[in-house]
């Protein structure tokens, strides 16, 4: 698989690999923690979740700054590894629930959330520049695609065990005191202890609480609310101690392996050395970031729509989606819950990148492999029709604030998980034509001297898209769902026909 790659790759994706698993078990299962701890609203979770998604992107802007002005990538990922193992501990250290006062551990878990974004600002942008000048070795260029696919595609190794350990964590710490998980449960508790649940909720919720107790009459519902959102929410602490043990292997991973990793700083100074100051005159270095700006403002769109998957459809797997048959039962502990779904997608993109980039092989064996830029534009197109998916198979659903009146819908009510398993599929074919392609473009096109800093462009154009996924939690819970999906629909197409319309241009500006 790593044959004709640099050696340096399989050590950066496995050090990236630690560090990914640690973010998206935090990632399955913050919007439902935010919920659990502190009784949020789907959009105020939303818009904590989206400022804080927007935070991770942009501040890898600043991380390539740092990077670039002090040339030394190694240390300032290095010093992002730790910053962000402070942050973890800083979220998973338990405290009770409900929390005596809201504000204040509110605003203590957004610090911790802050520490983690700027920690990861310093990593993510600066060793996906250090895996790109891997590729400006001639002997390696003409698998640049290919190798950021596959460093891609490590990543999500990570990603896809993540959230079956967060759930398994919480379910186990549930089982441990005697109880069970029910996925409308924290909000029906939330609801009661504040006195604005109604009275059909409120007999489902006494239902439920003789069900989660094992059979056992619960007789003081406000003792029962109490205790499951303690239990609930301290499993999820838990769960993000998980978080910290991969970002220590991580930091091991990096530090054995920091002498053979290439040094982007390097190649600006040899540059440098070579051709005065540079090696491309001011036009072209103005071509090539223009040509990055444009792509940067295209992609906001397919962000804004793709990660709604931990927010929305996050929603819509605990809602709507019938979760019974959800399971996988390891004796003593039962990994079920919303947060599951998180795991489809990495599992597909482990699966279909060999495929992916089989093909692309097999297209460049024959002169017709696309270009970046088309594959992109491909890729808007298909996350369209992920949506549209989505779109046909919520027809009917009620809206979201009956389902609240009702204290939630039976399993005979909800829809089947394939509709979701399905939709995750068509947008890991998506992504896989669009993130890690838009990172190799980006790593072509930049300037030597501005290899850091567009790679944070990159992902502070995801920041963007990322600050605007709050919108999709206000429309989830105050038009009818179909119409939801529909607008991410709109998204897609509007960031193809743009990619389109660039095309030739960008395809210029690449060779």
């Amino acid at each position: 698989m790593f044959k004709n790659h640099p050696k340096g790759l399989l050590t950066a994706a496995l050090a990236n690999m630690g560090e990914r698993f640690g973010f998206y078990t935090m990632m399955a299962i913050l919007v439902l923690f935010l919920q659990a701890k502190f009784g949020l609203s789907g959009t105020n979770a939303g818009i904590i979740y989206s400022i804080f998604y927007f935070s991770i992107y942009i501040l890898a802007f600043v991380g390539g700054i740092i990077a670039d002005r002090t040339r030394n990538y190694k240390g300032t990922i290095l010093t992002g590894l730790i910053v962000m193992a402070v942050g973890y501990v800083m979220i998973a250290f338990p405290t009770p629930t409900p929390v005596p006062n809201k504000t204040l551990f509110l605003i203590i878990s957004c610090i911790g959330l802050f520490t983690i974004a700027f920690g990861n600002g310093l990593f993510k942008g600066n060793l996906q520049a250090m895996v790109g000048q891997m590729y400006d070795n001639p002997t390696y260029s003409k698998m640049r695609d290919s190798g950021f696919s596959l460093f891609y595609m490590f990543i999500n190794v990570g990603a896809l065990f993540a959230p079956l350990f967060a759930v398994g964590i919480r379910n186990g710490w549930l089982s441990s005191k005697g109880l069970e998980y029910k996925a409308s449960l924290p909000q029906l508790c939330h609801a009661y202890l504040d006195g604005t649940i109604t009275p059909e909720a409120q007999e489902k919720l006494t239902v439920l609480a003789t069900e989660v107790s094992r059979g056992a009459a619960v007789t003081d519902l406000t003792t029962f609310a109490n205790n499951y959102l303690n239990v609930f929410t301290t499993g999820f602490h838990y769960a993000f101690g998980a978080s910290i043990v991969a970002m220590l292997i991580s930091l091991i991973i990096y530090v054995v392996n920091k002498k053979t990793f290439p040094n982007p700083a390097a190649k600006v100074k040899a540059s440098a050395a070579v051709a005065g100051e540079i090696l491309m005159d001011a036009k072209e270095i103005k071509q090539r970031l223009y040509a990055l700006f444009a792509v940067f403002g295209v992609v906001i769109f397919f962000w804004f729509s793709f990660h709604q998957n931990g927010l929305t459809l996050t929603y819509f797997a605990k809602d709507y989606t019938d979760l019974s048959g959800i399971k996988i039962n390891l004796g003593l502990v039962t990994i079920q819950g919303a947060e599951i779904f998180q795991s489809i997608n990495p599992f597909f993109i482990v699966l279909l990148t060999p495929i992916i980039m089989g093909l692309f092989g097999w297209l460049r064996a024959r002169g017709q492999e696309p270009s970046t830029p088309k594959k992109i534009a491909i890729g808007m197109f298909i996350a369209a029709f992920a949506y549209f998916v989505m779109s046909l198979g919520s027809m009917g659903v009620p809206l979201k604030s009956d389902v609240d009146a009702m204290g939630g819908l039976t399993d005979a009510q909800r829809v089947t998980p394939m509709l979701l398993i399905g939709t995750y599929f068509i947008l890991t074919v998506a992504e896989l034509f669009i993130s890690p392609l838009g990172i190799s473009f980006v790593s072509k096109v930049a300037p030597p001297q501005y290899q850091g800093v567009m790679q944070g462009g990159w992902l502070g154009a995801t920041a963007v898209g990322n600050q605007l996924l709050f919108i999709g939690a206000i429309f989830y819970e105050s038009i009818p769902i179909w119409l939801t999906w529909s607008v991410f629909v709109v998204a897609c197409l509007l960031s193809m026909f743009t990619m389109i319309f660039m095309l030739k241009w960008l395809e210029r500006v690449a060779k």
